[in-house]
């Protein structure tokens, strides 16, 4: 993020979840006013490839079986090296795919809610196998609406559609990595307000019926709309 700062000549810029040291993947960087909604993808759906490491190896039915005992709601205490008080706490796995299984290595693709500690999933998974288990290596595939095989740019890529942007005038590349706020909010529920209303909200009004044109149908109480 300080480097896109620091390339882009921006005064904020921040991110939408943390990635551990040696883990690689999907990680929204927002710039400018952007980041008054990062906050938005922080909390979404995270999708990981994950390779385990046994410490001895195991039959592939025994491991199906042991990885379905991880689906669901789960406890987790944060691992000693976290920026979080160590207390059990629940965290939801939408799923564990098992991708791949030789000898002691497996591959599995997990989604799961935000703030699960991947490399907490691996240990525990091997405690429950008892052979023991430990991350080998984590790349992040998703973070909320942002997936690895869509949106995913290299740094390089964006230092080189800067350079034909500012010497070039060529702004095609840049358009291509920036995308529009509104991605960032395409996974909440929506209330499209009219034009008049707007000036009354975003100065602190309350938002009533008459100001409303349409809303979408997962709009509830206490669930975070976005306003259109």
């Amino acid at each position: 993020v300080a480097w896109i700062k620091k390339m882009f000549e921006l005064e904020r810029a921040g991110h939408g979840g943390t990635l551990d040291p040696k883990v690689t993947g999907v990680l929204p960087v927002a710039l400018a006013n952007a980041t008054k909604v990062i906050g938005n993808v922080i909390h979404t759906i995270k999708e990981y490839v994950m390779v385990i490491q046994l410490h001895t190896p195991v039959d592939n039915e025994r491991l199906r079986e042991v990885l379905r005992y991880f689906t669901g709601v789960i406890y987790q205490r944060p691992p000693l090296r976290s920026s979080v008080k160590r207390v059990i706490r629940t965290r939801r796995i939408h799923y564990i795919d098992l991708l791949e299984h030789s000898d002691r290595y497996v591959l599995v693709r997990v989604g799961c809610e935000a703030g699960t500690y991947m490399r907490k999933l691996a240990h525990d998974i091997g405690l429950l196998l008892g052979v023991g288990a430990h991350m080998r290596e984590l790349r992040r595939t998703r973070t909320g609406p942002y997936k690895e095989d869509e949106t995913l740019v290299r740094m390089q890529e964006v230092s080189e559609a800067l350079y034909l942007w500012r010497n070039k005038g060529d702004e095609r590349y840049l358009r291509k990595i920036i995308l529009p706020v509104e991605t960032a909010i395409a996974h909440l529920p929506k209330i499209i307000i009219r034009d008049t209303a707007v000036d009354a909200v975003a100065h602190g009004a309350h938002l009533a019926v008459p100001g409303i044109v349409r809303l979408t149908k997962d709009v509830a109480l206490n669930k975070t709309v976005a306003i259109l």
